[in-house]
């Protein structure tokens, strides 16, 4: 009876109590000040993944104690302390993936096959179960009804040129709002990844892939087009494109996605 009433809290994300909880993310922190690299102010970052790798002990320690949080005490955190522990855990565990197969690839998709993508791989015990990278992202950061923040695609890394820098600390509860709110800013004015380019906005695919994460009343915004609209000066766009975009006649092309790993 207690597992099952585990696995429905589990399946169904139920409202956090007002405690706070934690976790100490003090080991990933180290690890990451210490091997990612800014650049362009922090609009992108790299990974000297043969730095963990030489330390790799470090990393395994960190997600040995990802590892140990029961279900039933996760739930029991706030949302802030839930969300901050499972960004850590999707890219610390994603740094991992790229070390099974590190040095000798150019793409974190190598690590895939025909049969199976990189992020299908069932290798990460968290939370009670054995899951994989998508699991994380879709299944728990992603849950319908439990944090509702499109800002985690500006958060979790996918070890790719293409995607938002991963961030050279670690996420926690008690800053996260303003951790997220910077991430954002970062990757909104960042013109190699949206820019208006004449009379077409160029944006990054993550809009295409989740924009229905936008579309689901984060601070009462119910479209993309509206984020567009609320993001407008980060996002470089002129008078008239907003104009355009507000009439729907702004021509939008979403840019061609970078795997290329995101190593030093």
């Amino acid at each position: 009876m207690l597992r099952l009433v585990v696995l429905l809290s589990v399946l169904f994300c139920p409202a956090a109590p007002a405690t706070a909880g934690g976790f100490d993310h003090s080991l990933w922190d180290n690890i990451l000040q210490t091997h990612v690299k800014s650049r362009d102010g922090g609009k992108a970052t790299v990974v000297d993944y043969a730095g963990v790798l030489r330390e790799r002990d470090l990393l395994h320690s960190y997600l040995e104690k990802l590892s140990q949080v029961e279900a039933k005490v996760f739930y029991q955190w706030s949302k802030v302390e839930q969300l901050a522990f499972l960004i850590n855990a999707y890219n610390s565990w994603t740094v991992e993936l790229v070390l099974t197969g590190y040095p000798g690839l150019n793409s974190i998709k190598d690590l895939g096959s025909f049969w199976q993508s990189a992020w299908k791989k069932k290798f990460i015990p968290l939370l009670g179960e054995t899951r994989n990278l998508d699991d994380i992202e879709h299944g728990l950061i992603r849950c319908e009804g439990c944090y509702n923040d499109p800002r985690i695609h500006f958060a979790v890394n996918c070890a790719s040129v293409g995607c938002p820098a991963l961030r050279s600390e670690a996420y926690r509860g008690d800053i996260l709002e303003q951790q997220l709110h910077d991430v954002e800013i970062l990757f909104l004015s960042d013109r190699t990844r949206n820019r208006l380019v004449g009379d077409v906005f160029e944006i990054s695919k993550i809009f295409k892939w989740y924009g229905d994460d936008f579309r689901k009343g984060w601070q009462g915004i119910d479209s993309l087009e509206q984020y567009l609209q609320a993001h407008a000066q980060l996002l470089g766009m002129s008078v008239g494109a907003i104009e355009q975009l507000d009439q729907d006649r702004l021509k939008i092309k979403y840019l061609k996605y970078d795997w290329t790993l995101n190593d030093s």
